[in-house]
């Protein structure tokens, strides 16, 4: 029998009869068998167009013989025997079954997603499944519901945006800032230093790259009264992890090792995110707004170079501390929609 885990959501109608009608309709499944259910928690709505209800949440632990395939469709059969449409992305629903996690499965299918692609920062997810599955793993991420939960609670309100050169990190970073009030802290570059790089990097890779640690290391040190506040966030156009992924395009494999030396030394003494978002855009997609921004020597940068600049984001992410929200910025509406609902759920 597989051990999974499932959110549940309602927020039309008599959410609490509707919640324990579809347990109730799992249990009574001959593959299923509901072991454990957090107590319902009322939330305010995330995401969708207009004013919502709040609603009502809950976790549930399954005892399941059932492949996640086959639970998932269960799952959808059970929302629609109790009136769920599907009309409105984030929309109110009569019930929503959500499958969180399977085992230690990780799937990536246009129809099923496992670990759940947002749950790692919901809080209306993480805190009723604390309390009934704390310590289950989540396996893209390599921590527990426990952990996942201390880390919303105990970080600093903290949003690290990252991505390859011409991705828009700076447009998003400030969109966001301005959507939810926050402080912005944007990085600092002199052009006519980025000029002169750009053209000769062997030349001024190791001060500009050192240069440029200095600074993410400078505004993200640890002790500011800001890092404290609850009430209003912070949002940077840069990750501090970044730094070897961006240097590793750019420094002699000779200069590598004193440079991760100094980053390891720095990376203690800075704040860690909250949440990371990743940036991601087709290369050729990159390379045409790179080449129409006019910034002085940005035009000779190469999509082999923006290739190995998004591997190394990619790797970095992959033993990144956290979780990591990873955004198609070729559509930059649908990525400031997608992380304004993601800031509503960490709250």
């Amino acid at each position: 029998m597989a051990l999974s885990l499932i959110g549940l959501g309602s927020n039309l109608g008599d959410r609490s009869g509707l919640l324990e009608e579809a347990l109730v309709r799992l249990h009574r499944h001959p593959n299923i068998e509901v072991a454990r259910q957090s107590q319902y928690h009322e939330t305010r709505p995330v995401g969708g167009l207009g004013a919502q209800s709040a609603y009502l949440n809950a976790a549930a632990v399954l005892h399941t013989s059932l492949s996640p395939e086959a639970l998932l469709a269960e799952l959808q059969r059970v929302e629609a025997d109790l009136g769920r449409q599907r009309v409105e992305h984030w929309g109110p629903r009569t019930v929503d079954l959500d499958l969180l996690l399977y085992d230690t499965l990780t799937r990536v299918h246009p129809d099923l997603v496992i670990p759940h692609p947002r749950m790692a920062w919901r809080r209306f997810v993480l805190e009723p499944a604390a309390e009934v599955a704390p310590e289950m793993l989540h396996p893209g991420i390599g921590w527990t519901i426990a952990r996942l939960l201390d880390h919303l609670n105990q970080t600093p309100w903290y949003l690290a945006i990252a991505g390859p050169i011409g991705v828009g990190k700076s447009w998003l970073a400030g969109k966001i800032a301005e959507k939810i009030a926050a402080r912005l802290l944007a990085e600092q570059f002199d052009p006519s230093r980025l000029e002169a790089f750009y053209r000769n990097p062997s030349g001024h890779a190791w001060q500009i790259e050192l240069e440029f640690l200095e600074q993410r290391a400078r505004q993200l040190a640890l002790g500011q009264p800001e890092w404290t506040r609850q009430d209003r966030p912070t949002v940077s156009d840069f990750w501090f992890e970044q730094s070897p992924a961006f240097a590793s395009v750019w420094l002699h494999e000779e200069q590598m090792p004193a440079y991760l030396a100094r980053w390891a030394e720095l990376r203690t003494v800075v704040v860690r995110p909250r949440l990371t978002v990743l940036l991601r855009a087709p290369m050729e997609t990159l390379l045409a707004r790179i080449q129409t921004r006019g910034r002085p020597g940005e035009e000779l940068l190469t999509l082999e170079q923006l290739r190995q600049i998004e591997h190394a984001l990619d790797n970095q992410a992959a033993v990144a501390e956290g979780p990591v929200l990873r955004l198609d910025a070729a559509n930059e509406k649908a990525a400031l929609v997608e992380l304004v609902a993601a800031v509503e759920a960490m709250r």
